[in-house]
């Protein structure tokens, strides 16, 4: 079997959504800091089917900024690669095999640096994406003259820096810089260490004015799980299907999201848009995050416990448990949609939450529970504190399904400190307690005992910011729910709902 190259772009294949060969000839217009599997399923993606549209007519130039492997799959696949997207949808099964040419060159920023700075002056030049995971975005000493700068916004900032000297500071050339890190206000955050770099820097004050003014900076949120090559057991008989081997091949899941907080300028540029609902342009994402935040990574760290401690190892597996999955979707729909900190439309947060449930009960992703309870404690006071108090305050009762899932979290810490680590043990099997606030939480059972670590927990407002036995109940209906979870089980506890 042939490895993926620019003539398969001429072959008809009907389990195939192939581009054109004309498509390898549209202008670049984005730089791309990142090669990862996230960028190259979702707005790669996205670029690659406006393209096959008409829509945005541009390719991507990829810049590598690690050494840590080499770019000879992209070399050898003339930067083509494979999507295969896989699961639910509107509660049917979709499959589809996406061929994508965005990509135009892949150039590696330690020895291509200049290549890299001729693109920065390209007059076809419009988009800056990256993805260089969470610790990319942030302050380093750095000199922007370096070849390279050792930092991504070191490197940013020499673009941005060689593009307004080969273009005499004109108001025109200005770029719209789009940071996917999962970080809150990431294209602020990012906006504000450019700055602070371009000082540290000494660079002109006329620079920096068209720095602040002339480029768009824009916060985004993406959500697609996108786990990457698949396993070889899977792989083949997708090569099989497609009639090629393709090295640089990725899974995802069927739903996509990438909501841009920008103007009518921004819009505009980002033409790729048009083609696909997924991608929200808008002046405001607060909507979005929150309803991500909330009935997406809410609803995963309070059903975590429960679904973990009853035995299921992934996400599917527990959706496929009827206890379980009421559930979820009780929780969802019943009570955090009703408690969101957000003016949202409750019909909007259902169809979110249909779609979560749809995502949940996908086969091909394999998402396991454990690693969901990392952090548990920090999660619950981020993202699910604001909702119980939410709750509280509109219907002055008690949130049973969010009480049960504090209860679940409460059993899942009860561990102990071995070699430096923590672990718990269910139905005698020791598992990992991976939480930065294990040793305070173990530390109140070891005190307290099961009789008195409900309050002792709850209390604590160094975990949670709030006392959470002022809420009238609380304290009552959790304790109540871990009882029944340490007598018998969490099933037995879910059964006991009286919602």
């Amino acid at each position: 079997m042939e490895l993926l190259s620019r003539e398969q772009l001429k072959t008809k294949n009907s389990n195939l959504i192939c581009p054109p060969v004309s498509t390898l000839e549209l202008p670049e217009k984005v730089l791309q800091f990142g090669t990862g599997v996230l960028l190259r399923g979702l707005p790669n993606y996205y670029i690659n089917k406006a393209n096959l549209e008409g829509n945005f007519n541009g390719r991507v130039v990829v810049v590598k900024s690690t050494d840590q492997g080499g770019t000879n799959d992209f070399d050898q696949q003339n930067n083509l690669y494979t999507i295969c997207i896989r699961g639910i949808q509107n509660g049917e099964k979709k499959e589809e095999n996406q061929l994508v040419s965005a990509i135009s060159r892949v150039l590696t920023a330690s020895n291509q640096w200049e290549e890299i700075l001729d693109f920065a002056a390209s007059p076809s030049l419009e988009v800056v994406i990256s993805n260089t995971t969470e610790v990319g975005i942030c302050l380093e000493e750095d000199n922007v003259h370096s070849q390279p700068p050792v930092s991504f916004p070191g490197k940013l900032l020499a673009v941005l820096y060689h593009r307004y000297k080969m273009y005499n500071g004109s108001k025109d050339r200005g770029l719209v810089i789009v940071p996917t890190e999962l970080i809150p206000d990431n294209g602020t955050k990012l906006k504000e260490i450019i700055i602070e770099l371009a000082l540290q820097n000494q660079l002109p004050e006329d620079f920096i004015t068209w720095l602040e003014t002339c480029n768009h900076f824009c916060n985004s949120l993406v959500d697609r799980i996108v786990p990457g090559k698949p396993h070889a057991d899977m792989k083949q008989p997708l090569e099989q299907e497609l009639g090629y081997k393709d090295q640089l091949l990725i899974m995802s899941e069927v739903y996509s999201l990438w909501a841009i907080e920008g103007n009518e300028k921004v819009k505009d540029v980002l033409s790729f848009a048009k083609s696909d609902s997924g991608v929200v342009v808008t002046p405001d994402i607060g909507l979005h995050r929150e309803l991500k935040m909330r009935l997406l990574n809410g609803t995963h760290t309070l059903s975590s416990g429960i679904a973990f401690l009853s035995g299921f190892s992934t996400v599917k597996l527990a959706m496929d448990d009827s206890d379980v999955f009421a559930y979820v979707e009780n929780l969802m729909k019943q009570e955090i949609a009703k408690s969101i900190p957000y003016e949202v439309d409750e019909q909007m947060a259902i169809d979110f939450a249909d779609n979560v449930i749809d995502r949940f009960k996908n086969p091909h992703i394999e998402h396991k529970w454990i690693s969901i309870t990392m952090n548990y404690t920090s999660k619950l006071a981020m993202r699910v504190i604001p909702l119980l108090l939410n709750y509280v305050k509109k219907f002055n009762s008690v949130p049973e399904l969010m009480a049960l899932g504090f209860a679940a979290y409460i059993a899942f810490m009860n561990g102990y400190e071995k070699d430096g680590k923590y672990y718990g043990e269910v139905d005698g099997e020791e598992y990992p307690i991976n939480d930065d606030k294990a040793a305070q939480v173990i530390a109140l059972w070891d005190k307290n005992g099961r009789e008195g670590v409900v309050k002792a927990i709850l209390s604590n407002q160094k975990l949670w910011g709030t006392d959470l036995t002022e809420i009238e109940d609380f304290e009552m209906v959790v304790n109540g729910y871990l009882q029944n979870i340490l007598d018998q089980s969490v099933l037995s506890a879910l059964n006991s709902q009286t919602v």
